[in-house]
């Protein structure tokens, strides 16, 4: 019985008879799909933060996540000046 676990990833098969190898083989090409396997116990563990963007349709919620984002900006970019005037 062949190994079925791998069939659905084969996408496309092809063989070329006139390729010269210096063999009575002919030559396979194969398109295949990639699958990563991760940890799903991982993924179902997920501790980040998690946000509601259904919120963001709020016109003062909208507002407050704007100056949050602003003032964030603002931040990094007198970090990054000070980070210049040092070198």
């Amino acid at each position: 019985m062949r190994d079925r676990r791998w069939h659905s990833l084969i996408l496309d098969v092809r063989s070329f008879r006139g390729t010269e190898c210096d063999t009575d083989h002919c030559l396979v090409v194969a398109q295949v799909r990639e699958r990563l396997a991760g940890s799903q116990a991982a993924a179902q563990n997920f501790e980040g933060e998690r946000f509601n963007l259904r919120k963001l349709n709020e016109l003062e919620v909208r507002k407050q996540y704007q100056i949050k984002i602003s003032n964030s900006f603002a931040a990094l970019e007198n970090l990054s000046d000070k980070v210049i005037a040092r070198t």
